[in-house]
């Protein structure tokens, strides 16, 4: 599979490592641009390379990994995606820690927000849950797999997203829809920063 991300901080490259070690080709963008990735490509290897957020987002799979102030300049550039997924990795942060404070989007959904974005896009919620460094991590440990919750509108959308995270070793829940699963995920939600092992 070809994945892009925009944005190529802790998380997307943790997802970049996964994927190129199973075989996957990826593309990093961020907004500093190609030339900034130099070192962080070397260290992913042959099968990463770097690019511009608009041949990121044009591959089959775009992880969508960036601060929560910068998505609506970051996005507004960007082609129609005509079907392609997107798994959306962010979280609401209208300022980031130490002092949190969380977006008020009123009845949406953080990723019900994102998919109002993204035309064309397939949205999968992910990842948001867990710190960078455990998404880093094998997820394969001696009590059993490190859960990965997902949601989406999109039954196919979140089966490939399922199908392509268990091959990196996570254990992936289904929660639903934007609406009621990504409620349960995002930031103020019951499983915001849970992090599970499923016994195998």
């Amino acid at each position: 599979m070809n994945i892009g991300t925009l944005g190529a901080g802790t998380v997307a490259q943790a997802i970049a490592r996964h994927a190129v070690a199973q075989g996957h080709q990826v593309v990093l963008s961020n907004s500093r641009g190609p030339a900034s990735l130099s070192a962080v490509v070397r260290s992913l290897g042959p099968l990463a390379r770097a690019s511009t957020p608009e041949e990121a987002a044009a591959a089959e799979l775009v992880v969508l990994a960036i601060g929560w102030p910068q998505v609506p300049q970051a996005v507004a550039t960007l082609p129609p995606f005509e079907g392609r997924i997107v798994i959306d990795a962010t979280n609401q942060f209208a300022t980031p820690p130490p002092h949190p404070k969380i977006a008020d989007l009123g009845e949406l959904t953080g990723s019900e927000f994102i998919a109002a974005r993204l035309p064309g896009a397939r949205v999968v919620k992910a990842f948001n849950t867990l710190y960078g460094q455990y998404i880093a991590a094998d997820p394969r440990h001696t009590a059993g797999r490190q859960v990965l919750f997902l949601a989406g509108d999109d039954a196919d959308a979140k089966a490939t997203v399922t199908d392509l995270t268990a091959s990196f070793g996570f254990a992936p829940v289904d929660l639903g829809s934007l609406r009621e699963g990504g409620r349960l995920m995002q930031l103020g939600g019951p499983l915001s920063g849970l992090h599970v092992l499923k016994q195998d």
